[in-house]
């Protein structure tokens, strides 16, 4: 069997003929690829308003600067992330504050995130990681309760139905979706924002859109609405014709595609729930959540550090078997040590989930005898460290 990659797109005739003819249309920006993908993912959300942009982090900065987010301001947000999280909240000028994270869901913890709520508070960004949607409504009602305006980080997370019932997307004041290759659908390169709110909504086209105004049209040098008059600070967070309309075809197929990867995700769940030595990922029973799988990360039990960790994953690539650490916390990346002066220890929940989380291969099209193979494979690493601590 030839090497297994920790994750691969999902792309067909039908992806392929959509970008040719696009290519062929000659419209290969703001065109209607763009307005039928954001009506779609909108619709999907359960939201009136989408807005097309080149990527989530684009999304994350555009949403936060047409809220006001600016210099002075804080923002709440998970240290158990992507980067980019956090990132958006430094590109607005305002401060990230982290708060610690839930053990089983692995998303922000409600309590600790009300209770970090400060006069200088203007919003809080909820990740739904890996696809978790645990705590959003009770992140919602806290974020109502103290008129601080909540975004969900959803970009992990599309297609998934909270326990209440609520569609990812459709939680707080406006929710941003990444398109990623490893994602549940794929754009190429890309996000869209999705509220309720037309006035936000529209500032979030001007913002991505050089600052334009979102009627503006050709002619004129400075006149209100022509295309080359800026009423605000913009910046070119456009998507292209080409990536909406791969992205209109993978929405199409949206419901095939979160069911592969339910199947794969129930394949590892069979092949690993007699390993003792691996905490499997927690997915609400019982109710009417629907779990939208964008990763497979397990984390090894308390007795494992990120030695222990960081040697098996070498081991699995040396089977030819992709895996890798998932998430590094962020405030201990360097920059942000840094920059903030934060230590370990400052948030021991996410530190120790951290360094013993690892990520498996999951893709659509991983067969159930490659998902056997590779946790054989990991059986066996495992295996070895315990010999190892002999």
């Amino acid at each position: 069997m030839s090497q297994i990659p920790l994750s691969q797109p999902d792309i067909t005739d039908r992806e392929i003929d959509a970008v040719v003819a696009t290519l062929r249309s000659g419209r290969l920006s703001i065109g209607p690829e763009q307005e039928a993908f954001e009506n779609t993912v909108a619709r999907a959300s359960g939201r009136t308003e989408g807005v097309a942009v080149s990527s989530g982090t684009a999304g994350l900065h555009a949403v936060l600067l047409a809220l006001g987010v600016g210099p002075g301001d804080e923002v709440i947000t998970t240290p158990f992330s992507f980067i980019a999280s956090a990132n958006c909240i430094l590109m607005a000028g305002a401060t990230p504050v982290f708060v610690d994270i839930c053990p089983k869901s692995l998303n922000m913890d409600p309590a600790r995130t009300e209770a970090a709520i400060t006069s200088k508070t203007k919003a809080i960004i909820a990740v739904e990681v890996f696809g978790n949607t645990t705590h959003m409504l009770e992140l919602e009602r806290i974020a109502q309760r103290h008129e601080v305006a909540l975004i969900e980080d959803c970009c992990e997370a599309l297609g998934g139905v909270s326990a209440s019932g609520r569609r990812v997307g459709s939680f707080g004041r406006v929710g941003v979706f990444a398109f990623y290759p490893n994602k549940q659908i794929t754009t190429g390169e890309g996000g869209l924002i999705v509220t309720d709110d037309q006035a936000l909504a529209d500032r979030c086209r001007s913002l991505r859109n050089q600052g334009r105004e979102t009627n503006a049209h050709a002619g004129g040098d400075h006149a209100a609405g022509s295309w080359l008059a800026h009423g605000r600070l913009g910046y070119n967070y456009r998507m292209s014709e080409i990536n909406a309309a791969l992205g209109n075809v993978q929405m199409q197929r949206l419901p095939e595609m979160l069911a592969a990867r339910r199947r794969v995700a129930g394949d590892y769940m069979r092949q690993l729930m007699d390993c003792d030595d691996v905490v499997l990922p927690t997915v609400e029973a019982d109710t009417d959540a629907t779990m939208s799988w964008f990763v497979f990360v397990v984390r090894l039990g308390a007795d494992y550090g990120r030695v222990e960790r960081d040697r098996i994953i070498e081991g699995m690539k040396r089977h030819e078997i992709g895996a890798s650490n998932y998430f590094p916390c962020i405030h201990l990346q360097p920059f942000y040590q840094e920059r903030f002066g934060f230590k370990k220890s400052a948030f021991p929940i996410a530190e120790r989930i951290s360094e013993r989380t690892l990520a498996l291969p999951f893709y659509n099209r991983l067969d159930e005898k490659s998902v056997e193979l590779i946790c054989s494979t990991l059986k066996l690493m495992i295996d070895r460290e315990r010999l190892l601590k002999r």
